[in-house]
């Protein structure tokens, strides 16, 4: 397998567990890399939703967050309020940027997916 037809597997597997997170909920780069086996490649999860809006299926990659509960990717929607409106919609508490009830609204891939 070569370098791109791995990185397409790495993507496709991302947007999977993507499109399982929950409206309302959000999940990390870090959660998403350690469910699909790849727990240093939370950057990388980045890149790949970064990439999502080439998909034919939609990818929620909204409710994506740093491990802090930050919109750090919030740039890659185009305009820099896109994500935050997006959360809000879906009842999200933002602010400064931040999702301020994180803990309770986080939705990890581990604990709520089977393997």
């Amino acid at each position: 397998m070569n370098r791109k037809q791995k990185n397409n597997n790495f993507f496709e597997k991302v947007y999977q567990v993507t499109r399982k997170i929950p409206c309302g909920r959000v999940s990390s780069y870090g959660a998403i890399a350690r469910y699909i086996g790849s727990p240093q490649a939370a950057r990388m999860v980045g890149w790949a939703l970064n990439k999502s809006l080439s998909q034919k299926e939609f990818v929620p990659a909204h409710r994506v967050v740093n491990r802090k509960g930050l919109l750090t990717g919030k740039k890659h929607f185009g305009a820099s309020n896109i994500m935050r409106e997006l959360l809000e919609s879906e009842n999200v508490i933002i602010e400064n940027d931040q999702i301020l009830n994180f803990k309770n609204i986080f939705w990890d891939p581990c604990k709520e997916l089977s393997f």
